[in-house]
């Protein structure tokens, strides 16, 4: 070994400590500075479902499925829930909607907007989400196309890795809550 790659190595091994030290604080610094992801509480969801309805439509099957959209900026929503006719719906029918939930910065609330095939559009706000972000409640703070005073809520609940319910609900004006109807997801598949 050369005289100077000696001395080289004399004047690093006292630095080496030091520059591991600085390199492990940047390291901890830059993860404790990562901004937590709004949207975590949300991809649970992600994926195709199918479950079974009951309520004031009778009895029926649906299908639904969240994807994020424009790079990941929304989450997307597509439903459709099928009910055959029978006593409480004599004619049957096909529900469907599509619905874009956002996170509004200004807010900092998520915002959900629901397009029915009906010509509603529901607009929800979160209300409440549990700690364990297992039960989030959606309230309307307006809906299109139907009488002024009426309001909707929705409260999704986690079950496990595979399965959730929603619990779909009607005020008419002045009145309290009443159940619309309560679906029973399971995962289909995963993206």
């Amino acid at each position: 070994m050369s005289d100077n790659t000696r001395l080289l190595r004399s004047l690093l091994t006292p630095v080496r400590p030091l520059l591991l030290m600085a390199l492990l604080a940047a390291s901890a610094a830059t993860q404790t500075n990562q901004k937590p992801d709004v949207w975590e509480p949300f991809k649970f969801f992600v994926g195709a479902w199918e479950g079974t309805s009951k309520g004031q439509p009778g009895q029926g099957t649906c299908e639904r499925d969240y994807q994020f959209a424009l790079t990941g900026k929304f989450l997307q929503i597509k439903n459709k829930s099928t009910y055959a006719p029978q006593q409480k719906n004599p004619k049957g029918e096909v529900h469907e909607d599509w619905g874009f939930l956002s996170f509004d910065k200004s807010r900092k609330k998520f915002v959900l907007r629901q397009f029915h095939v009906e010509g509603f559009v529901n607009q929800y706000l979160l209300d409440s989400k549990s700690e364990d972000s297992k039960t989030l409640v959606f309230i309307t703070e307006s809906i299109e196309n139907i009488p002024a005073g009426w309001r909707a809520k929705e409260t999704y609940r986690i079950l496990n890795d595979n399965e959730f319910t929603e619990v779909f609900e009607l005020a008419a004006p002045g009145k309290d809550f009443e159940l619309y109807s309560e679906t029973n997801f399971k995962r289909k598949g995963r993206p």
